[in-house]
């Protein structure tokens, strides 16, 4: 029973106040309280600064609750803070961690200089079979299947056009941008989303594998984009006189060679509409 008291009066005034106002939050986070009396025992003791943080939050996330916030909220808010509490208590992490509240280990530059020197270690080893880039299992993980279907189009078509279409103003100046990379590619490649094709080309460029080129294709290509309903009604958006710009849309070196490794461009199973 001494030991009881004893552990009572260990506790922060503010952790002693904590059930009443668990009550009033209707119940909720009735176990924030009994986390202060927890950490009042025991080789807790020793980290009495350790102790009055928890309780500050444990109070902070009470309020939360008490306002509204969703549990969503709250977890950001606090789990941050709980987490570099933890550390601390248990020994974990350095100065940069306390400072960061972050547990990301970072590599030193000793560590990288080890790691480029294996690489290059690797390299001069004529055993050593890379005939496979380490980046093309992770895109495979980062790809649509509709983007796939772009890949394998652009491999076996080449580059294929695309029509800006802006606004036209005296001399160029003032011209605004309308819309931007219009094309066929995600119609004859047999997308299933026509709409999210832009987004599928935005993908593919972030992942190296495409690339937007101010270089034109064959000229009577263009005319066929231009009549696709997406551009007409670009061109009506635009205003009186709109103009167009011709871009084009290819494989980088790096998506050619990821195509060839990794996607069936003799195979006829795949592709859409487009007999290969």
């Amino acid at each position: 029973m001494a030991e009881d008291a004893t552990d009572d009066r260990d506790v922060p005034e503010s952790g002693r106040n904590l059930p009443a106002r668990a009550d009033e939050a209707g119940g909720l986070l009735d176990g924030v309280s009994g986390l202060a009396r927890v950490a009042a025992t025991g080789w807790w003791r020793a980290t009495s600064a350790v102790v009055e943080t928890t309780v500050s939050t444990s109070t902070k996330i009470v309020k939360s609750a008490l306002s509204g916030a969703s549990p969503a909220a709250i977890v950001d808010e606090t789990a941050s803070e709980l987490r570099s509490i933890a550390q601390r208590s248990l020994g974990f992490g350095g100065h940069d961690t306390e400072d960061t509240g972050s547990s990301h280990h970072q590599c030193s530059e000793k560590e990288l200089k080890e790691r480029g020197a294996a690489l290059l270690q690797r390299s001069a080893d004529v055993r050593w079979n890379d005939d496979m880039h380490p980046a093309y299992e992770r895109i495979l993980e980062e790809i649509a299947p509709d983007e796939a279907r772009i890949l394998k189009f652009l491999a076996l078509n080449g580059a294929q056009p695309t029509v800006d279409v802006r606004t036209t103003r005296p001399f160029g100046v003032g011209s605004e941008l309308v819309a931007e990379r219009l094309s066929m590619i995600g119609e004859e490649a047999g997308c299933r989303h026509l709409d999210r094709t832009n987004a599928y080309l935005n993908n593919l460029f972030r992942l190296g594998l495409l690339w937007f080129s101010k270089e034109k294709v064959e000229p009577s290509r263009y005319q066929v984009v231009e009549v696709q309903p997406i551009v007409q009604d670009a061109m009506k958006r635009a205003g009186r006189s709109p103009s167009t710009v011709h871009r084009s849309v290819h494989l980088t070196p790096f998506g050619v060679d990821f195509c060839k490794t990794c996607l069936p461009l003799d195979s006829p199973g795949y592709g859409g509409p487009i007999v290969f």
